[in-house]
């Protein structure tokens, strides 16, 4: 097992029984979480490279949102 793998089952151990559960749900909820993050912006950063995003220009979405609000 790694490092990492043998310090968090160790934080594990040496929680009270009735926490483990929850504190290792809590972990893995945050891992899933941060692993979903990272694949959007994986995924964000290939777009940037294949060309697929322009600048973002406020006041030219503003200026369309109003000319559209009038119609």
């Amino acid at each position: 097992m790694s490092s990492a793998a043998d310090k968090a089952l160790e934080a594990l151990e040496l929680l009270p029984e009735e926490m483990r559960e929850p504190a290792a749900d809590y972990f893995l909820s945050q891992a899933r979480k941060f692993r979903a993050l990272k694949d959007a912006v994986d995924e964000g950063i290939a777009d940037v490279e294949a060309g697929r995003v322009r600048p973002w220009d406020l006041q030219e979405f503003l200026t369309r949102a109003r000319a559209q609000a009038k119609r």
